[in-house]
């Protein structure tokens, strides 16, 4: 697992999963969906941001396996 999460895709992949996380905790805790709220129900907008929050999990999940490109450019 990389330590270093210097490089911009990183930064910008990790507070995308945050957001997620989040949002999926409101939705949970008090039945309120934040990103629906502010873009609408399923709305192109929304499904932006959900894909874009989908894509930085999975960059996350594999760089918990492998060292980001980015990273390794440094």
């Amino acid at each position: 697992m990389t330590t270093s999460s210097n490089c911009m895709l990183c930064k910008i992949a990790g507070i995308l999963v945050i957001i997620g996380a989040l949002n999926w905790g409101m939705i949970g805790i008090l039945q309120m969906n934040i990103v629906a709220k502010f873009l609408g129900d399923m709305t192109m907008a929304s499904r932006i941001v959900y894909s874009l929050v989908g894509v930085a999990g999975l960059l996350k999940l594999v760089t918990c396996f492998k060292d980001c490109p980015g990273c390794c450019k440094k």
